[in-house]
């Protein structure tokens, strides 16, 4: 893969592969604020080697004129590293690029501003946000929940996690109260108070961290602002070392780019399939070819019987009742009804209830992940590769042990 350079760029060179899924172009400047600049020097870093292993082709250029002059036409997908366009013929050419389909990823400084009247479109209208209002500091974590789980951005997060190390902004508009604005994810009230300085901490209230303008092909994300020591321009933090927040990135880059997702709901088909866990591909079992209430839900070497197939069948709102093929009125239901981490898996006839409802959410690879309706938990197997061991759901985090690939039964 080529990696193509603005005038001012310092990224390194790519190998050249063939035909990527999809091209981003990163737009930054690098010339104010430490903090800001060392995110931009560790992006042009993540980017490119993430790009190599996941197959785009990533793009780092200083020349914001490119967004005036068609030159970014032939990308998928824009993004603002650490700033926004200045001057009108790069506004205009952006708004052109974006309202004719293309994908934008912002973070953290490409929507601050303090005059959000001076480009009305892009701060109240596009972002939604208008002007910045106060920030936290120093520099910390968040627990961040999040809102949003069946879009393709945030499909594949927990129910709350943790991120990277960053300042966050907040806004003077209401972000909730513009019906074109849906928020993926928030700051949980757990992570109150926010900062370290007493006098620059939020302890209480409503913070959007990620959100999408619903009109348009876009991603806002708070971060981007490492930790540092000043004195010796010294990094102390990496905003890529969360991988719960990285998958947000890298799920939210393949949906922008309108490729590699799988909307959530979504199946191959009605048909019976067999699903092998990644982490150890062993398959989803009913122990004993059982089928009255109660009977496991395991992992098992993959034998092709009836007790290893299942069919998913629409409940609402991209849910399914998951049956098992010997007794179809058997479904796998998470015991109880409970919501704890750890709660057993086991066949219960199905009465409509929510933790007997799942969300399938595909991943870029081709395999899914299931997340219980009544929870937003994942089904998860067992680490190891010991037969006979009872799966569970437990809080998503994109392991192995919670990525199942489906086969199509005879």
């Amino acid at each position: 893969m080529a990696l193509v350079l603005g005038l001012a760029a310092a990224v390194p060179a790519q190998a050249a592969q063939a035909a990527p899924d999809f091209r981003v172009i990163a737009f930054y400047n690098g010339t104010w604020d430490a903090a800001h600049i060392d995110f931009v020097k560790e992006a042009n870093d993540w980017f490119p080697r993430t790009a190599a292993a996941q197959n785009f082709s990533y793009t780092a250029t200083t020349d914001w004129n490119l967004l005036a002059n068609g030159g970014v036409d032939a990308y998928d997908v824009v993004l603002f590293l650490d700033d926004a366009p200045q001057s009108a013929a790069q506004r205009a050419g952006f708004e052109r690029y974006v309202r004719a389909g293309g994908g934008w990823l912002g973070f953290h400084v490409s929507a601050f501003t303090t005059n959000a009247s001076g480009w009305n479109w892009y701060y109240n209208q596009f972002l939604g946000s208008g002007n910045f209002r106060s920030n936290t500091w120093g520099p910390t974590t968040a627990v961040v929940r999040t809102e949003n789980g069946t879009h393709p951005a945030a499909a594949g997060l927990p129910a709350t996690w943790t991120s990277a190390v960053s300042e966050w902004y907040s806004w003077s508009n209401n972000l909730r109260s513009n019906p074109s604005i849906k928020v993926l994810a928030s700051v949980d009230p757990v992570s109150f108070p926010l900062g370290t300085d007493p006098n620059q901490s939020w302890y209480s209230g409503d913070y959007p961290l990620v959100w999408t303008n619903t009109q348009y092909r876009m991603l806002y994300a708070n971060f981007g602002h490492n930790a540092m020591n000043y004195s010796t321009n010294t990094r102390l933090s990496s905003t890529f070392a969360s991988p719960t927040q990285n998958r947000l990135l890298l799920d939210g880059l393949r949906w922008l780019a309108g490729v590699g997702t799988t909307p959530p709901g979504a199946f191959p088909g009605d048909s019976w399939y067999s699903l092998a866990a990644e982490t150890n591909g062993l398959c989803v079992d009913a122990r004993a070819a059982g089928t009255a209430n109660g009977t496991a839900v395991q992992q098992y070497t993959c034998n092709g019987t009836q007790a290893q197939q299942f069919r998913f069948t629409p409940t609402t709102d991209g849910y399914s009742r998951i049956g098992v093929r010997n007794a179809p009125q058997q479904v796998i239901d998470v015991a109880e009804r409970s919501a704890a981490d750890g709660a057993p898996l086991q066949l219960w006839a199905y009465g409509s209830g929510t933790n007997q409802q799942w969300l399938p959410v595909g991943e870029p690879s081709g395999r899914y992940h299931f997340v219980a309706r009544h929870s937003g938990k994942c089904l998860t197997a067992g680490g190891s590769a010991t037969t006979g061991v009872q799966l569970v759901q437990r809080t998503c985090d994109g392991s192995p042990s919670q990525s199942f690939r489906p086969t199509a039964a005879p």
